[in-house]
């Protein structure tokens, strides 16, 4: 509970920009582009924070709060991705059944909801964490949505390289 309270505060500075007037979005196009265009397995492509680092040249995005909301709004288009590639996964789990037992369709079903459940704790761990790191300093809204970002998007390209073995 207390890691949830603290993601939240994470969130909440976050999310500031937009309490001051200001929202800043990213051209999902270009993290879609990104994603399709990042090679099986490999999870750090280069193009991971372009729409973000386009966003931050708006006025106000080269900010502490624009730079933080311009990575979170990437983060969101990615997290988008992700549940599209969970969803399909599933799907193909359902529907492939390798040695005709219905109890191992539900288990690699089961296991990936398991994994997942895990992961997003475990990001929300890490990247709280890095928040953390830098008390008391402006630049932890910024470690923390950069960490959100990569990892979300680092999993969604996980989740769709796992897709047909």
């Amino acid at each position: 509970m207390r890691a949830r309270a603290s993601q939240l505060a994470l969130w909440l500075c976050i999310s500031a920009s937009g309490a001051a007037g200001q929202e800043f979005t990213v051209d999902a196009n270009i993290v879609h582009a990104c994603f399709e265009a990042a090679p099986a397995w490999q999870v750090n492509p280069d193009c991971i924070g372009e729409a973000a680092n386009l966003c931050q040249a708006a006025p106000g995005g080269s900010t502490t709060l624009g730079i933080a909301s311009c990575l979170s709004a990437e983060a969101a288009a990615w997290d988008a991705i992700l549940n599209e590639e969970y969803q399909a996964r599933q799907a193909e789990f359902q529907a492939h059944d390798p040695i005709g037992s219905a109890a191992t369709v539900q288990e690699l079903s089961d296991g990936l909801r398991d994994a997942q459940r895990t992961w997003i704790a475990f990001r929300d761990a890490d990247c709280n964490l890095r928040y953390k790191l830098f008390q008391g300093g402006s630049i932890r809204s910024i470690v923390g949505a950069s960490c959100h970002l990569s990892k979300t998007a680092q999993r969604a390209i996980e989740l769709r390289d796992i897709g047909g073995l």
